[in-house]
């Protein structure tokens, strides 16, 4: 059981990523950051510039419809974008979202907005507007999807972006509180072939149904990354979403090194253990989930307890959970 037999693709989808790349160098509005990083960076004057990115939550609308849990998507929708756009060390200012929808429900849409509003509240940035599209036709009367998009400001000399890490940097990770909202096409896959009941509460769950545990929102790091960052201690972040661990952490880090990641440093929750009982091989786990780590941190070894501090004054839990070595 794998991903592209879930029917996502996941070579296409970098290759689709290297086209972008290819049509976009040599033209004159280039950013100050190559395509393909976890936000984008362009000079605004004054040694100040500005971030930005986009995202969405996937199929995982497709379980909120099942179990009629929908506040909780609204702050996926931030967390995908605002925890990608702070790995530079940009503070967030504004998020705009898209709604699109074959009919409006606005039941079901009041209640991802609450969630949208305060997740901005949390990441402190404003909800500065947005779209909501009725496409009858395209989307059933019942279906609809969303986009999220963030904007933050960052001083030119405050940029964090991997350039500065060495071998034997470590990695300090921070725990997801789930799934997140990646790997949901395999997922639901998955439930369907096994006939699962999202009511249940499965003996790895503690004491919660399955419904509830895949509708855990994506954690919000935006806090984190601030109080990390004012250490100045911080060569690179990385928000571990589609491609699992190895393939995030490796973004934010020079050609040359990679990370060499210490998977028996934490504990993965039931979710993930269900998953691999259920015939996803270990390799494949690692390439689509995020396996319990959803934030990590590239600090100089002798520097990482003075991060982990400020993180433990957030209420976090973090662990060194590998270092970076030569490729």
């Amino acid at each position: 059981m794998d991903y592209k037999e879930a029917g996502v693709d996941i070579k296409r989808g970098d290759a689709w990523v290297e086209t972008i790349k290819r049509l976009v160098s040599g033209r004159p509005e280039l950013p100050k950051t190559g395509i393909g990083g976890f936000s984008g960076l362009i000079g605004i004057g004054g040694g100040r510039s500005i971030a930005a990115c986009c995202d969405g939550v996937g199929t995982k609308v497709e379980l909120a419809r099942e179990t009629g849990v929908y506040r909780g998507l609204g702050q996926d929708l931030v967390a995908m974008s605002v925890n990608d756009l702070v790995t530079c060390g940009a503070e967030p200012l504004f998020f705009l979202d898209y709604i699109a929808c074959g009919a409006l429900d606005e039941t079901m849409m009041e209640a991802v907005m609450e969630g949208i509003l305060d997740a901005c509240c949390e990441s402190r940035c404003a909800l500065l507007g947005g779209e909501t599209a009725e496409m009858p036709g395209v989307y059933p009367p019942n279906g609809f999807d969303l986009a999220g998009f963030a904007a933050g400001l960052v001083s030119d000399d405050s940029i964090i972006d991997g350039s500065r890490t060495d071998p034997g940097d470590v990695r300090i990770g921070l725990p997801s509180s789930g799934a997140h909202s990646t790997g949901y096409s395999l997922l639901r896959k998955i439930l369907a072939e096994s006939h699962a009941d999202l009511r249940e509460k499965p003996s790895w769950g503690g004491g919660l149904s399955t419904g509830e545990i895949l509708m855990k929102p994506t954690r919000l790091y935006a806090r984190q990354a601030a109080e990390a960052s004012r250490t100045g201690l911080v060569k690179g972040m990385a928000h571990i979403t589609g491609g699992g661990p190895e393939h995030n952490i490796n973004r934010a880090i020079p050609k040359g090194l990679r990370c060499e990641l210490d998977y028996d440093s934490w504990r993965r929750p039931g979710l993930f253990e269900f998953l691999a009982d259920s015939g996803v091989e270990e390799a494949e786990m690692r390439r689509v989930f995020n396996l319990g780590i959803g934030y990590v941190f590239i600090v100089p070894a002798q520097d990482s307890k003075s991060v982990m501090s400020a993180l433990e004054g957030c209420g976090e839990s973090p662990w060194i959970a590998g270092r970076v070595v030569k490729a």
